[in-house]
């Protein structure tokens, strides 16, 4: 490849795809009991559905500038240019620090081309376009070729997804904790989507049937050519629910590509278990 492309554990795609692909992995990590993990590498999301179902509260960090630095500095010595696909600078700090590590790197290496890009995505949203990143520049295509067509990929992915208690939303600051209570009294899930990199509520659904429904709804009103996409489903652990959606988007759909993974640990921190979101593109590229 021409371009070395980076991505971090917030694209939640398996360690092993960063293995296969020669692809630069960076961690964000959780704090649990006291110790900082690094996601992937020191915790896998399992583990920490498991914790957050007993009760623990589990806190998040973006990853380190030092970690960066170290990076993009080795980065810079091979003068291969770079691309780090980076998770939506809406939810966490780790692009804006990519960004201050990646100027003090450019002053001793000033003719290191490094690209960076606020996907306005999360989980398997930022997992298709890292995917597409790799996949250009297998094909031969140069940095500013990548750079743009990637960055009109993202503003294409479409995240619909729902939660199934709401108390860590409540937690995270996203909805109130009397909302949280009542919508837990009622059975309501809410459908929330991505908008310019943050999370927007979007409708309030009794019952998991009809938040089903409701996701199948709204890919056919906003997705185009589904049938020639690979859409992504991701879970907080539960699988059963994800291998639902998957045969309902198979039998309305028929895309080209269906793939299921596990919302990371960072996400899931915030999200909890149950979760389950589903990502697709909205217009042709």
């Amino acid at each position: 490849m021409n371009v070395h492309i980076l991505a971090d554990s917030a694209s939640d795609l398996p360690i092993e795809y960063f293995q296969e692909n020669s692809i630069t992995f960076l961690p964000l990590s959780v704090e649990l009991n006291g110790k900082q993990l690094e996601d992937q590498r020191a915790i896998k999301p399992k583990q920490i559905y498991e914790e957050m179902r007993q009760g623990t509260v589990v806190k998040t960090s973006q990853i380190t500038p030092s970690l960066f630095k170290d990076v993009f500095t080795e980065l810079a010595k091979k003068g291969t240019p770079s691309l780090y696909v980076a998770f939506s600078s809406e939810l966490s700090g780790t692009y804006q620090t990519a960004m201050m590590m990646r100027n003090e790197v450019l002053e001793e290496y000033p003719d290191f081309r490094l690209t960076i890009i606020d996907s306005k995505c999360a989980s398997l949203g930022c997992s298709l376009a890292v995917k597409y990143a790799v996949e250009l520049a297998k094909s031969g295509k140069q940095l500013e070729e990548i750079e743009n067509a990637v960055k009109n990929y993202c503003q294409k992915v479409e995240h619909i997804f729902t939660v199934d208690n709401l108390e860590y939303l409540a937690r995270g600051g996203r909805i109130s904790k009397a909302s949280a209570f009542v919508g837990g009294l009622l059975n309501i899930k809410p459908l929330l989507h991505v908008e310019d990199g943050k999370l927007i509520p979007l409708e309030k659904i009794r019952g998991r049937k009809k938040v089903f429904k409701r996701i199948i709804e709204i890919m056919k009103e906003r997705g185009v050519n589904l049938q020639n996409q690979t859409i992504a489903i991701s879970h907080g652990d539960d699988e059963e629910s994800a291998n639902e959606i998957k045969a309902l988007i198979q039998e309305e759909f028929q895309p080209k590509d269906i793939y299921i993974n596990y919302v990371g640990a960072v996400i899931g921190a915030h999200s909890g278990p149950g979760t389950l979101a589903i990502f697709f593109l909205n217009d042709e590229l």
